[in-house]
């Protein structure tokens, strides 16, 4: 799934694009993209045409639109193959497009093309939504995400108090959303290995100046990863263009089993992990004794 940079980047396309824009007709073409939307996709569609998009807002790996003076938005569930593409209407349509979105005032000013946007998804187990904001101006079905490491806001000394309480393994406590949103599979195992520190770690020996270091690495590596437009490894995760991030060719643990670890040379090694595979050096990443 797509982490915090993937999400970035498009939410960053969304804001240069359809930010201010009304819509003026909405078409659910396949019934699961709106499967959240109790009444319906003729109901959906009805409930968006006329509305203006306010600027696209992200927490972690969640992306929502604003719906201007409502008090609701339009959340984004980008699952495993969702995409948010911003096309000239005359494109062809995309062999999985699920939801086209015209607007009435989509003139691009360079061009004089007129733009829709449009929800494609291979796997269709992502969709649109919409959903009331919270006081804070979140969707209120992801109220109890936490803030992630690049939000201004994030919190550094209770992230380190909260880690210390959570008793379990570092990487888990990063994969965890209510505690820190954001780190997904890929980020994690770039900035442990960064950190030189194992996936397996128990949350409970870190002190605040080693937190602070990891946060610091975690920070770096979402950093890096976003200049490059995040992570690609296949066709799926694009930005609104369709366009392809290249940080897999930047990747230092991740995806590189059994080649040599760019630090010390030994084969990185990938190990099976919650349904997953986290990857790490063994000389670098030293595993904890057993109990």
């Amino acid at each position: 799934m797509p982490e915090l940079p993937e999400v970035e980047v498009v939410r960053r396309g969304l804001a240069r694009w359809i930010a201010g824009r009304t819509i003026a007709e909405v078409q659910v073409l396949h019934p699961r993209a709106v499967r959240r939307h109790a009444d319906g996709g003729e109901d959906f569609s009805a409930v968006l045409k006329g509305h203006t998009l306010g600027e696209p807002q992200r927490r972690g790996k969640y992306l929502w639109i604003p719906l201007a003076g409502e008090g609701r938005s339009l959340l984004a569930h980008l699952g495993m193959s969702g995409q948010l593409l911003v096309r000239p209407e005359t494109a062809p349509d995309e062999k999985h497009l699920r939801i086209r979105v015209r607007f009435a005032d989509t003139a691009d000013a360079a061009g004089g093309t007129e733009l829709e946007l449009r929800f494609v998804d291979q796997r269709t187990f992502g969709g649109l939504s919409l959903h009331p904001e919270t006081a804070d101006g979140l969707p209120d079905v992801i109220a109890h995400i936490a803030r992630d490491p690049l939000d201004p806001a994030f919190d550094d000394d209770a992230f380190a108090t909260a880690l210390r309480r959570k008793r379990t393994t570092i990487k888990r406590a990063l994969l965890d959303q209510s505690l820190i949103s954001g780190v997904g599979n890929i980020y994690a195992d770039e900035a442990l290995w960064r950190a030189r520190v194992h996936y397996e770690r128990e949350t409970a020996g870190f002190t605040r100046p080693r937190t602070a270091e990891l946060l610091g690495h975690v920070r770096d590596v979402m950093n890096a990863a976003l200049a490059q437009g995040g992570t690609s490894f296949d066709s799926l995760y694009v930005n609104v263009n369709g366009e392809s991030g290249y940080f897999d060719r930047s990747l230092d643990a991740y995806g590189r089993e059994d080649e040599p670890c760019r630090r010390c040379g030994t084969p990185i090694r990938r190990r099976p992990w919650m349904n997953r595979s986290s990857y790490f050096c063994p000389r670098c990443q030293r595993p904890p004794r057993a109990r």
